[in-house]
């Protein structure tokens, strides 16, 4: 496999949630050796650095970055399923004949 390069930084792990991933950078030649991403998932144009000084830390936040995405999309499909109970259960006019 190919390593993935962006901005200097090599590309070590990967978090796909729904259409979205999250990343960890790391380069060792600089103060602030991690980063992590957002990005749509197949995409490249990553977005949303968060620099890191440590490893665990880069862990912690890719991880709470994918929960908060994953709460997101449970909260956006809940809205969904209510809106879908409410709209069964309007009341439906009856026509009834003109006279």
């Amino acid at each position: 496999m190919e390593q993935e390069i962006h901005a200097g930084y090599m590309i070590t792990d990967r978090l796909t949630v729904g259409n979205t991933e999250f990343v960890i950078g790391q380069r060792k030649e600089v103060p602030v050796q991690f980063v992590t991403w957002k990005c749509r998932k197949g995409e490249k144009g990553y977005f949303w650095g968060h620099y890191l000084d440590d490893r665990l830390t880069a862990l912690e936040d890719l991880c709470n970055r994918s929960l908060a995405e994953i709460h997101e999309l449970k909260s956006l499909r809940q809205e969904q399923a209510s809106r879908e109970t409410a709209a069964r259960q309007l009341p439906t006019k009856k026509h009834e004949p003109e006279r």
